[in-house]
């Protein structure tokens, strides 16, 4: 019994101790560890309990993911995260990916939180399905943009649009959300594109990672997005020459 009772506490002790790291770490409470063994060194945590972070109020939050569902999408996360070389994510400051569902940020339903600051990518398994994996590319890229504003200067972007269009002041600041591909596109894939310059880069970005040769189709029947994507290769592979697109 008493044997029982060391080992016990021993295991509480080893839990509590991990919980500690992984918030110190990460900044985000009530999380464990689902899988550490990715070879692009990738840690998945996801959410035990719903959690509150955030610098102004407390502002994100996300609820616990049913273990079914998790088991079910975790491979699809894992082969689009796989498509990242360690030595890229390293550079872009990937480090941890969280799971979890119902994520939200000041009350406004949302695909993902990126913090490059402590390498972490918060990410709702529960995000429309129908947008579900570009949607993991789209919040990489705004952590590869935080990384690298340097390279992906909003005001040559902008220059790329037609003299005439002027984006929203913030992704939040305009009714353009929707996430389905314009079938006029016009220099922009989506209604969201047009919501802001990080934003249109981030789906163009998406666009590269999970589906090229539409988006190939696309540009080039259209020399606005051709230019928006061929600025977004350049930029990416000074970050990286290596860098593999799809």
């Amino acid at each position: 019994m008493r044997i029982l009772f060391i080992t016990l506490l021993g295991l509480s002790i080893f839990s509590t101790l991990k919980a500690n790291t992984i918030f110190y770490l990460t900044k985000i409470p009530n999380l464990k560890i689902y899988e550490l063994k990715a070879s692009n060194g990738i840690k998945y945590l996801v959410a035990e309990k719903p959690f509150r972070v955030g610098i102004v109020q407390n502002n994100v939050q996300c609820d616990v993911a049913d273990n079914e569902e998790i088991k079910k999408k975790f491979p699809i996360i894992k082969s689009n995260f796989d498509k990242y070389e360690k030595n890229f994510l390293q550079k872009v400051n990937l480090k941890y990916v969280v799971i979890c569902k119902n994520l939200k940020v000041s009350d406004i339903q949302t695909a993902g939180v990126p913090n490059h600051n402590v390498k972490t990518l918060i990410i709702d398994i529960g995000f429309d399905k129908r947008y579900f994996e570009r949607s993991m590319h789209h919040e990489l890229f705004h952590m590869i943009d935080d990384s690298y504003d340097n390279l992906f200067s909003k005001k040559s972007w902008i220059n790329l649009n037609s003299s005439t269009f002027e984006y929203a002041e913030c992704s939040t600041c305009t009714n353009k959300l929707g996430l389905s591909l314009i079938k006029d596109t016009k220099g922009f894939l989506t209604e969201y594109s047009m919501s802001t310059a990080s934003e249109d880069m981030a789906e163009i970005f998406s666009y590269l990672m999970t589906d090229k040769i539409k988006l190939s189709e696309i540009a080039a029947n259209d020399i606005i997005i051709n230019k928006k994507v061929s600025f977004l290769k350049n930029e990416i592979q000074k970050i990286d020459k290596k860098f593999k697109f799809d």
